[in-house]
């Protein structure tokens, strides 16, 4: 029986913060300062030090390259990327989180990334903004997971604040999955979820129209009946031409 050889390994951690701005699913990017890939658009991550559990260290990589606080962030483990020669500079596995947050602010460089902001996730799935490191692969697998989150667990109120009103949470299913809701048809599908949503008994004047009801995120976790994205149609994309 052969003994197996074994190398040298680094372990790593990326996040994925993803975030409603501008009225666009965006996602949080640095600059990095350092090679390889200095200059390019990467996900805030890091080497997980010795002494260092993973998800201690994707939130402390989150403070020391963007300056957000990520004790606030929802965070789930996404999956762990471990293809050979994803990283020119070894044997490097990395553990991606996926994190969501509403209202969070413009973001600062710090350490090892020059300068981090906000980008559409459109740009990134299109091509039109590429990604080093096999980071695009990881930003789409955190996208879909969200978007097929939203149908079966309470995960849209992630990306609400403490209290919302039902049209914000109807944007939030609109922007993720890209399609139109009918306004009367989500109002009930949502209510009909089982303690999906707790009523404040307040209401939020608007600029037009009657105050909405607020609500509050509820006790359940898990969504049923679920979301599915099936029943809505997908938005058309616009024509060039006009």
């Amino acid at each position: 029986m052969t003994t197996p050889h074994f190398s040298g390994v680094a372990v790593t951690v990326d996040v994925v913060v993803l975030t409603i701005r501008d009225d666009e699913l965006q996602v949080l990017l640095v600059e990095r300062g350092i090679e390889p890939f200095r200059g390019m658009l990467a996900l805030p991550g890091g080497f997980i030090l010795p002494d260092e559990d993973a998800e201690p260290a994707a939130r402390r990589e989150l403070v020391e390259e963007t300056a957000l606080d990520g004790e606030g962030l929802y965070l789930e483990q996404l999956r762990t990327f471990a293809t050979p020669h994803r990283d020119p500079r070894g044997r490097v596995i990395t553990v991606a989180y996926l994190a969501i947050a509403p209202d969070l602010p413009v973001p600062a460089g710090g350490t090892d990334a020059h300068a981090a902001r906000w980008q559409p996730v459109s740009s990134l799935l299109s091509g039109a903004v590429a990604l080093a490191f096999d980071h695009l692969e990881i930003v789409e697998h955190a996208v879909d997971r969200a978007r097929s989150k939203l149908e079966y667990t309470t995960l849209a109120t992630a990306f609400c604040p403490a209290v919302f009103t039902m049209t914000e949470l109807r944007r939030v299913y609109e922007v993720v999955w890209g399609v139109s809701i009918d306004a009367r048809n989500f109002h009930r599908k949502v209510t009909n979820a089982d303690d999906f949503l707790e009523p404040t008994g307040e209401r939020r004047v608007l600029e037009t129209g009657r105050p909405a009801a607020l609500y509050r995120r509820g006790a359940a976790r898990s969504l049923f009946p679920p979301m599915l994205r099936a029943a809505f149609p997908p938005v058309p994309a616009a024509d060039p031409r006009s």
